[in-house]
């Protein structure tokens, strides 16, 4: 397989499993508070608030699609920052055990990135992050790890660090000899817009509040599309044929989804280590929309990225 590098964030997920009703009444107490599956950044949230969520585990978009991507079979890097906390959540340890290379991580004073995650009866998500951590992985960070960013064959961006840091990320692989392939999530859209317009982006994979966050700078990306719309599929394009007349249009097969947070991250990670591995996009695309599929049948994220022989056995080709 081929080398991917995850440039991205590193979080501890705290989760609390509920009902639709009572996420409406909390939402209605918070106006910061995100729609169905989205992810939205956050300054703070209340103790009252924090204290109904739980349940612990790792996440963090980087982190996922990394430890997606080595479940695929990829050589996987995963550059960002964890806090001083982290040992206390075995975050480096789980990662490494999970086959990333975190040799790279850097840690840094005040806690590792969070995520307080509602989950109501339908599996729906509805993500808040802080950045922790991650808000802290800047230019000087990226220009230390540039060799390792420029030596993947697929680098995974997402939206979960500085807006700044990425672009600065791009500009310094936009003057090496050569560059990988580069798939970015635009989670969270807030800020995405910026990124989406660098020359270095090749495929971007909004999902359907990200979408409509973003439609006009989506529509407008001159690279590829991989439009990931949950149960509905995922939809694909380019410059050339256009959303009105996609590439390609992949089902999703039948679930039973218990929790569907972080499926996408699982779709991507998937997606890139196909790429980096030199398959095609439609085949690729096909793997990684069964992988985000399974992933939804298993509470948590990491711990439910499925493996590549459960992938590959319910793989239909078109």
């Amino acid at each position: 397989m081929g080398r991917v590098v995850s440039l991205g964030s590193i979080n501890v997920d705290h989760v609390e499993y509920t009902t639709r009703a009572e996420i409406r009444s909390t939402a209605t107490s918070y106006d910061w508070f995100p729609s169905p599956g989205e992810t939205v950044t956050v300054g703070a949230v209340p103790d009252e608030f924090a204290r109904q969520y739980s349940e612990t585990y790792l996440g963090g978009k980087g982190a996922n699609q990394a430890v997606a991507a080595t479940a695929a079979g990829a050589d996987t890097s995963l550059l960002g920052l964890v806090g001083d906390d982290e040992a206390e959540y075995a975050v480096c340890d789980t990662l490494a055990e999970r086959g990333v290379d975190v040799s790279e991580l850097g840690q840094t004073d005040g806690p590792t990135g969070a995520a307080y995650v509602a989950v109501d009866e339908t599996g729906e998500n509805y993500i808040a992050i802080l950045p922790g951590a991650n808000g802290r992985v800047d230019d000087a960070y990226v220009s230390r790890h540039v060799d390792t960013l420029a030596s993947a064959d697929c680098l995974l961006v997402q939206n979960e660090l500085p807006p700044a840091t990425i672009h600065t990320a791009l500009d310094r692989l936009a003057e090496s000899d050569a560059r990988p392939t580069v798939v970015y999530d635009p989670a969270p859209a807030a800020g995405a817009a910026e990124i989406l317009s660098h020359d270095c982006v090749d495929v971007v994979t909004p999902n359907q509040s990200e979408y409509a966050r973003l439609e006009a700078e989506v529509d407008a990306f001159s690279g590829t599309v991989v439009h990931t719309r949950g149960a509905d599929g995922v939809v694909v394009w380019d410059a050339d044929s256009g959303r009105d007349d996609p590439r390609l249009t992949v089902e999703s097969p039948t679930v039973d989804p218990v929790d569907t947070t972080g499926a996408g991250d699982v779709f991507t990670g998937y997606l890139g280590a196909e790429l980096a591995d030199g398959r095609g996009l439609e085949a690729a695309v096909r793997l990684a929309t069964v992988a985000g599929a399974l992933s939804t049948e298993r509470e948590g994220v990491q711990s439910a990225v499925p493996s590549r022989e459960a992938v590959d056995g319910l793989v239909v080709d078109g």
